[in-house]
């Protein structure tokens, strides 16, 4: 089984996925753009840091990515000191960023010139889904190079799948976006509604969650939406840009995504009450601002 791997990007998701490639026994090498953090990593899970994604890339058969934006992962890849510069031919580059389809496919086109393999593989499962290795990865790729990150991948998945060629993950990850828009809105309003009519919100999820009105969100998120507390997962500066990049592909392929576009829009105006890095269950904290002004 390959065993030496790189992993750039260690933020709030990236540290722990490398951090179980690590505690499973592979050989890994990181890269952060703030050295310290990746200093800190290796005092942490051993491995070695190294100064630029092309250093880290340089012996690894396998490179993984966890970054923020389309820009990010096309610098820490075909940049000056992009991982692209060193990988050998026959290695596997595997980015999990949350980015576009169109990205995918150029970063897939320019590693396949280079004799590179390529797979796109967001996840979803936030913070603590990467922090107990429970994350879903939905990949895109052709399926030898699926075959040779998959091991690697598993350290941290619960679910990993091909869904497709390059950019299906991509476009597999906006669909998973798209709905828990949808979700996270219609339960915050189920609950500012239960606070108007008098019912105990508490009380009624309890209810409610055993019927078929039950989700992941309700059963993860409104005890903490109803004590308003919102800085338990994935921000709203990071949801906005998700779902731009949803309506942005829904405008190339006609699809209808109403409830996606207001919900973008609930969550700029949340933006405007400083909720930029709440969770995206703040949704609540609009409506119930809304409701205490009347």
């Amino acid at each position: 089984m390959t065993k030496r791997v790189a992993f750039i990007g260690l933020g709030v998701m990236g540290y722990p996925m490398a951090g179980h490639l690590a505690r499973k026994g592979w050989d890994v090498t990181v890269f952060n753009r703030t050295a310290a953090k990746a200093e800190q990593w290796v005092r942490e899970f051993g491995g070695r840091a190294a100064p630029t994604p092309a250093e880290a890339a340089r012996d690894a058969e396998i490179v993984l990515a966890c970054v923020g934006r389309d820009a990010d992962i096309a610098e820490v890849t075909r940049g000056t000191d992009g991982a692209f510069q060193t990988m050998q031919r026959g290695t596997v580059f595997v980015d999990h960023t949350t980015a576009s389809a169109d990205i995918a496919r150029e970063l897939a086109a320019a590693a396949e010139n280079a004799g590179i393999g390529f797979v796109d593989a967001p996840v979803s499962g936030g913070e603590q889904g990467a922090k107990n290795g429970q994350l879903t990865v939905m990949c895109g790729g052709r399926q030898p190079d699926f075959a040779v990150a998959e091991p690697a991948i598993q350290s941290y998945a619960k679910q990993c799948r091909l869904m497709g060629e390059v950019g299906a993950g991509q476009l597999t990850k906006m669909v998973n976006q798209i709905c828990i828009a949808g979700l996270v809105q219609a339960l915050s309003e189920g609950l500012s509604f239960a606070r108007a009519a008098g019912l105990d919100p508490g009380a009624v999820v309890e209810v409610i969650s055993k019927g078929a009105a039950q989700s992941w969100q309700m059963e993860n998120r409104y005890r903490t939406m109803l004590a308003g507390h919102f800085d338990h997962g994935f921000a709203v500066q990071w949801m906005r840009k998700d779902l731009a990049i949803c309506l942005d592909e829904a405008r190339r392929n006609g699809a209808s995504l109403p409830i996606a576009a207001i919900v973008d829009q609930f969550y700029a105006e949340i933006e405007n009450m400083g909720g930029r890095r709440w969770d995206t269950s703040s949704l609540f904290a609009r409506l119930e601002r809304s409701r205490n002004s009347v």
